[in-house]
């Protein structure tokens, strides 16, 4: 990388400097308010640090971090990687992952999927990973269709190699402006939101994985890489048995996007997929954590697509503690609920805690799942007898967790 101007430097210093010191006491990892410290001083912090890089831009509306630690995994093979490893998405996350590694020829960055259009053209990035979008957080976000079109401006006239996830329309819609698209297809468990074509309202046909519109010409692309069950197919027609350590379907499309992209990169997917195999956990999710004779598996679900996922995951075995919050990052409103089919609870036993635990009450009541409510989470895990237990929880019901665990990455 090239010297960065005195004042940049400065910033960048005095950045990881507050990083530091939140850390030291105990207020955050220091992702965010060493970022905002910069960039107040040096608003072109972000420009600059990404100057001479190659980067990669990663967004979605489930999976992001996850794919993010992968892609980051594998591009070590090639050099350093600067990355913000634990979700810190949004413009002052980048610069503080930038800044903590000054001297990595290589950045993987997840990004916030309303911020994409704003990074890409900040960082103006090589590649830009898109996997899936989906409702999330409405009282902050738009609605999803609007942000496919944000994206799809975004993208058109720019350079970058965008690696798209063809199985999901509205991404597709959003990548197509692209001056180079590497489709992979990655799988779409969650349709509930794309039902309808995004180029012209018309409904969308589908059949197994394809899908094409009834009424114009916008169609499934032909994918360059495929995920097959257990295995990923890339575009030599090789196959590539994945044999992670994370579980679930969702996280074989994440590998799957990850080996795309680090091919985009120079990386051939025999080098790649050994990386991939070494990631056990991201930022807690899916840690087993240790209590009183109990095994805790923590899962993360922040919208009825994550959700879905987190039940692939879940041990129908074992009892499960579900956990609701409603606070800023989750989004105020809890109205998503009622798009879960809960149902496939039935027959286990539930607890139910977090702050917002009576709207959860309430709609397993409707979906006729047993339940119990506890006032807290200690109470949940007491509750239940010794052994192996799944816990759900949203965003920052699932940080409170973390931190009482210690945070495990």
């Amino acid at each position: 990388m090239s010297q960065l101007p005195l004042r940049a430097q400065l910033a960048s210093a005095l950045g990881r400097t507050a990083a530091t010191l939140s850390r030291a006491t105990g207020r955050g990892d220091g992702s965010v308010i060493g970022g905002r410290v910069g960039l107040l001083l040096e608003p072109d912090l972000l420009r600059k640090l990404a100057a001479d890089r190659r980067l990669a831009l990663v967004s979605a509306t489930n999976g992001k971090t996850t794919t993010t630690r992968l892609i980051a995994a594998a591009l070590r093979e090639l050099g350093e990687v600067a990355t913000n490893a634990f979700g810190a998405n949004m413009p002052a996350g980048h610069v503080s992952a930038l800044s903590s590694n000054k001297a990595a020829p290589y950045g993987v960055l997840e990004v916030d999927e309303k911020y994409l259009p704003e990074v890409l053209n900040t960082t103006e990035a090589g590649v830009v990973v898109l996997m899936n979008l989906s409702r999330d957080q409405m009282d902050r976000a738009a609605e999803i269709w609007l942000l496919a079109q944000k994206w799809r401006r975004a993208l058109d006239g720019k350079p970058a190699h965008v690696i798209a996830n063809c199985d999901d329309p509205l991404v597709t819609w959003g990548a197509s402006t692209a001056a180079r698209v590497t489709w992979v297809a990655g799988g779409q468990r969650w349709r509930e939101d794309s039902w309808c074509c995004p180029e012209c309202g018309g409904p969308l046909d589908r059949n197994g994985s394809d899908w094409a519109c009834r009424e114009c010409t916008f169609h499934r692309p032909e994918p360059n890489w495929v995920l097959d069950d257990e295995d990923v197919i890339d575009p030599r027609g090789d196959r590539w048995r994945l044999n992670l350590k994370l579980p679930g379907l969702a996280n074989r499309s994440n590998a799957a996007m990850a080996m795309a992209t680090a091919e985009a990169f120079g990386l051939p997917p025999h080098e790649a997929l050994p990386r991939l195999r070494e990631v056990t956990s991201v930022a807690g999710r899916y840690t087993t954590v240790q209590r009183d004779g109990r095994s805790l598996r923590l899962l993360l679900a922040k919208n009825p697509a994550g959700w879905l996922e987190a039940f692939d995951v879940s041990s129908p075995q074992r009892p499960i503690i579900l956990s609701v919050n409603a606070q800023g990052p989750d989004g105020r409103d809890t109205s998503w609920l009622w798009d879960v089919d809960y149902r496939i609870l039935k027959g286990r036993p539930v607890q139910v805690t977090g702050e917002r635990r009576l709207d959860l009450a309430l709609r397993l009541e409707v979906a006729e799942v047993p339940f119990t409510l506890r006032e807290s989470f200690a109470d949940a895990v007491g509750s239940v007898p010794v052994g192996e237990i799944d816990v759900i929880a949203n965003y920052t019901a699932f940080q409170a967790i973390r931190t009482e665990f210690g945070r495990a990455e």
